[in-house]
């Protein structure tokens, strides 16, 4: 994991860049206005800042869909060779045109850092430690806000401040970033393998994982490619194989699991509907769609109450030792019985290395002749998270069709094995020779999608057809949201504008004693709140894999609310100025540290979580052009809002905003913390196909009598 954490670090100095820029832009701003004459003009103010997010927007309708054609590497070293440009710009800047100009390229380097350091770092990342690397480019900004601010403050001590200094020191930190992605940055494996390029991605994943084995990660990231949108979820008991004589009177019924020791293999027997009781996911969601009488269990997306399932049902101590360590021990493997395992570099045959991307596509990357064995079958390897990737015919061999499980241990089970809930679709591998019975001397092989399905793909309307796949919509639906409510509670606006909000609010009284001047007191302030955040920052980082996305956005958005309705109180009850400064000073730290801890970098790991490999970079453009529209709007109306009414006017509005973004995120928002990036896209399908509706009463008494009548298979 070594590798996963020096790649996170490397990326995550685009986003330092960002909060270089952001602080830098608040103090120069200042004596822009000053030698500008903007005094008057708070419409052109704002645009000197809101200029950079104007680019930004733009970049971003178009980074996404371009990462995704030629990788998320080249967009970095773009964005590293853009700061440079702007760095350069500003410091030259003989009037305010070149100044705005120096802004919009810097807003195009800005833009595709916040859109792709996310997706690059979720991608790279492991389950388990994902949502702590993430958070690192919430650190880094904060990090370069403050070094940020240490520099203007230093600045503000000349007789006669330079600004073009201030902003232009920004092309000497993008060398840096432009070293790093360069020599050291690796593409995204997941974006190689959409590409078929196996090889590079197997070489890029050896070294973030810093081990050799990675086939069961190789095999999820090829299932990661399809959308899956006729996700079923099924019930299973797992557990060692049933004597001969049982196992001929059963049939078909029963999924055989083979696992890493040669000749050892288990069983899977599926469940009735609702079986698996209240310790079930199904039972969960059944539970939540029969609810009378409650309006808020009606509201609540299914998804939150699936993944949540997940995360608070554990396996119970009553169940059968032997059965949770044969669960866990269920390994990694390739190939069915005594075969070595198939090479995902190698041609099924002759074993010769492949040199073309076009045979690394073709190449068989899993040897299923073992699925013709039994009814049905498959393979499991592990995947991260406690989750296991298995394969088994839809309906027999004679189907030609196979289905990926994605299968997860819970509570109950007992002597016969483990209680596993199992997401069942569709696999984005396919039978690279067709059915079964064609095979000349032996059996069919799943292989990569893109060998039968990319002219298809590109004929039917690509990536922006898959946006109208149901999960898909569904998971656009939460991250467009979180990103609007993000911006509109006020956090860039704070950010841009610290150091005039504190003017306004008098903190010049506080050290008037130190003789400083009211410029350098609230840019001395403004940086004194940046360090505040990094060890609040620090705690988020060690709490996102624990707590979780989702309780710390719910712990955090109240006391958001309350910084918000103090700083509001402070300016209409009357008070000494000192105290009101120290009240309003207390208030805006409490909201920026409270702020970066949850629904600052929540949202944008969420939107780097929930979409499918093929058409990440699409959805997340899609969600980072609705967070810069709400920032373009917040920062660019923040000065007139500040002269219309006053302090109390707009943080009242923020505070009202972060009541609706509390709402949102309990009804609406899924916890996403250790799941494969795959598995999490699964849920959102299951989501938007209404499962907890579809399992109302009615409905779920006609399938405990087709239970009684023996039917023991159900898909929903």
């Amino acid at each position: 994991m070594r590798g996963s954490v020096l790649v996170a670090i490397a990326a995550a100095i685009g986003n330092m860049l960002q909060g270089w820029d952001n602080a830098t832009i608040a103090g120069a701003v200042l004596y822009i206005k000053r030698e500008f004459h903007l005094q008057a003009q708070p419409a052109i103010e704002g645009l000197v800042v809101a200029t950079s997010l104007i680019g930004a927007t733009v970049i971003t309708t178009f980074s996404g869909p371009v990462s995704d054609s030629v990788g998320r590497r080249p967009m970095l070293i773009a964005s590293s060779v853009l700061y440079f440009l702007a760095g350069l710009l500003m410091l030259w800047s003989p009037n305010v045109y070149v100044l705005l100009l120096s802004r919009l390229v810097d807003g195009f380097a800005i833009g595709l850092a916040v859109t792709l350091v996310p997706v690059y770092i979720s991608e790279t990342a492991p389950p388990e430690i994902r949502g702590l690397l993430n958070t690192l480019p919430q650190f880094t900004g904060s990090g370069g806000m403050f070094l940020s601010y240490c520099m203007v403050f230093a600045m503000t001590l000349a007789p006669q401040p330079d600004w073009r200094l201030m902003l232009g020191a920004l092309s000497l930190l993008s060398l840096l970033y432009l070293l790093l992605t360069v020599c050291y940055l690796p593409e995204s494996p997941r974006w190689l393998v959409s590409k078929g390029r196996m090889k590079e991605a197997r070489a890029v994943l050896q070294m973030l994982r810093g081990r050799d084995d990675v086939a069961g990660e190789m095999a999820l990231l090829v299932e990661g490619l399809g959308t899956a949108g006729d996700t079923a979820i099924e019930e299973y008991i797992v557990g060692p194989p049933p004597p001969q004589h049982a196992d001929e009177a059963d049939g078909g019924d029963r999924v055989t699991l083979y696992g890493p020791e040669r000749g050892m293999s288990w069983v899977a027997q599926p469940l009735p509907l609702g079986a698996g009781g209240q310790g079930s996911m199904l039972g969960s969601a059944i539970g939540l769609g029969s609810r009378q009488g409650s309006v808020l269990d009606h509201l609540r997306d299914p998804v939150v109450a699936l993944l949540g399932s997940v995360h608070d049902l554990k396996p119970t101590p009553a169940a059968a030792p032997e059965g949770s360590m044969l669960f866990s021990n269920l390994g990694s493997m390739l190939s069915f019985h005594d075969k070595a395992p198939v090479d995902w570099d190698e041609e099924n045959g002759g074993g010769e290395q492949l040199v073309s991307d076009d045979d690394d596509v073709r190449a068989p990357l899993l040897d299923a002749r073992g699925l013709s064995s039994m009814h049905e079958t498959a393979t499991t390897m592990g995947i991260g998270g406690g989750w296991q990737l298995a394969w088994k015919y839809a309906d027999g061999p004679e189907s030609g069709v196979v289905k990926r499980m994605y299968l997860h241990e819970e509570a109950g089970g007992g002597e016969g094995g483990v209680h596993a809930a199992a997401l069942v679709s569709q696999s984005a591998l396919y039978l690279q020779h067709g059915k079964q019975e064609q095979q000349q001397g032996g059996g069919p092989a799943l292989a990569h999608p893109a060998a039968a399905a990319a002219e298809e793909h590109e004929q039917a309307g690509g990536r922006w057809r898959e946006l109208l796949e149901p999960g898909v919509r569904h998971a656009l639906v939460c991250g467009v949201t979180m990103q609007v409510l993000q911006q509109f509670s006020g956090i860039n606006g704070v950010l841009y504008y610290t150091p005039q909000i504190l003017n306004q609010a008098g903190v010049s009284v506080l050290l008037a004693s130190l003789g400083l001047g009211a410029d350098s007191t609230s840019i001395l302030i403004s940086g004194l709140t940046t360090l505040l955040m990094l060890p609040a920052i620090g705690v988020a980082m060690r709490l996102m894999d624990v707590s979780g996305r989702r309780s710390l956005l719910l712990w955090t958005l109240p006391v958001l609310i309350a910084s918000l309705v103090v700083l509001v109180a402070a300016s209409v009850v009357p008070m000494a100025a000192a105290a009101h400064a120290a009240v309003a000073t207390g208030s805006v730290m409490v909201y920026l540290c409270c702020f970066v801890m949850g629904f600052g970098p929540i949202p944008n790991i969420l939107c780097a979580e929930i979409f499918p490999t093929r058409v990440r970079g699409l959805c997340i453009a899609i969600c980072s052009l609705a967070f810069w529209l709400g920032d373009i709007a917040v920062t660019y109306s923040l000065p007139v809002m500040l002269n219309c009414v006053g302090l109390t006017g707009v943080f009242g509005f923020y505070a009202v905003v972060c009541c609706l973004a509390l709402g949102f995120v309990a009804l609406r928002v899924p916890e996403t913390k250790g799941l494969p990036l795959e598995v999490i896209i699964e849920f959102f399908n299951v989501g938007a196909r209404g499962v907890a509706a579809s399992a109302a009463s009615p409905y779920a008494e006609e399938e405990d009598k087709e239970d009684d009548d023996g039917d023991h298979h159900h898909r929903h």
